[in-house]
């Protein structure tokens, strides 16, 4: 860290302001821990046919431990055969996906690289999310347009807001007019005091032109680390299910009902234990609809959307009370929540 003392003395030496001189040292402090990702796929070439790497994008990332681990955006490296670090002494090594949770727009890699260099490695400094103002100064560290390690500042624009990728929300999102733009995704943003308090994920991009409106979001730190725990201890997040596969909404729609009705129960499930009952037919052939779910925990659930989310604020192992409506009656049910299979199609 000879050249970040050097060059912090000679600004001090230009007469540089107090706060300029902050700015400078919440850069230096935290460039090295930004590093720079490269999505390669396998390709095949339209002339020879031969199988070819081609370099389909980059992204930023930050060292989280001195164990190799590296965070990024799950969009960062979707679709990759191979995934090239590029650390800020130009040294790059490929990374092995650890795990990710597309609905959050997170993922883990591991570097491939001797254990005496990751003891060298600088992981970034963890703040918290729950505290922070609108109005508080903040910086964005990344490689936007390949131009590697780039600084831009702002404040926090607004917080709370909702960020929609997948299924599951993202929800407490960080809103910033700190300059964001492609190749930003996945590198830091950070408090006046050079803590980390988000991962820049996405712009408002109103024109489609990709660049920067003023408009910016990053998840916050504190979903961020728990979704990181998860998947280095599980090599995945386990998200908690009642184990029923839903209907299409528009089969309630249709008779005018609210809820969300359940096409089928997963053998061994919470839902199958409780006794929840899906959509059969009878011995004519008729349809004869199953339990309609109603509420959670008293919060009411009137479509998809809301029960996603109730789930999606608890945890697995969660006891939780579930209303559903079946026929004239209403009928609630004690479950604990079991953990969902990606893919499985269960909620």
């Amino acid at each position: 860290m000879q050249v970040a003392s050097d060059q912090m003395a000679a600004a001090q030496q230009a007469g540089l302001s107090s706060e300029e001189l902050s700015t400078i040292r919440v850069f230096q402090a935290n460039t090295p821990s930004v590093v720079n990702i490269t999505n390669v796929r396998a390709m095949q070439s339209y002339y020879t046919m031969d199988i070819e790497k081609i370099p389909a994008g980059t992204g930023s990332g930050l060292v989280w431990d001195r164990k190799g681990h590296v965070v990024t955006n799950f969009h960062v490296i979707k679709g990759a055969s191979e995934v090239k670090v590029t650390l800020l002494d130009q040294s790059s090594y490929d990374a092995k996906v650890v795990g990710f949770d597309p609905d959050k727009d997170v993922a883990v890699l591991q570097l491939n690289m001797p254990s005496s260099k990751q003891a060298q490695l600088q992981p970034v400094t963890l703040g918290q999310s729950s505290g922070l103002q609108v109005g508080q100064r903040v910086y964005a560290i990344g490689n936007p347009f390949g131009l590697d390690h780039t600084l831009t500042q702002g404040i926090i624009s607004g917080l709370g807001r909702e960020l929609n990728t997948g299924l599951y929300p993202i929800k407490n999102v960080i809103q910033t007019d700190a300059a964001i733009n492609p190749g930003n995704s996945g590198g830091v943003l950070l408090d006046s005091k050079g803590n980390l308090i988000g991962i820049n994920t996405a712009i408002a991009d109103p024109t489609g032109k990709g660049s920067s409106s003023g408009v910016g979001f990053a998840i916050p730190i504190d979903t961020v680390k728990g979704l990181v725990d998860q998947i280095l201890t599980y090599g995945r997040v386990m998200r908690p299910s009642l184990g029923v596969v839903i209907a299409p909404p528009q089969a309630l729609q249709r008779i005018g009902e609210k809820g969300v009705l359940v096409l089928d129960v997963t053998p061994g499930s919470p839902a199958a234990r409780a006794g929840l009952r899906p959509t059969s037919r009878n011995g004519a052939g008729d349809l004869v609809l199953g339990d309609i779910i109603k509420g959670i925990d008293g919060q009411p659930v009137n479509t998809v959307k809301d029960l996603l989310q109730l789930l999606d604020s608890k945890r697995v192992g969660d006891k939780v009370v579930v209303e559903v409506a079946r026929g004239q009656s209403r009928i609630t049910f004690t479950m604990q929540l079991a953990d969902r299979v990606l893919g499985s199609g269960t909620e």
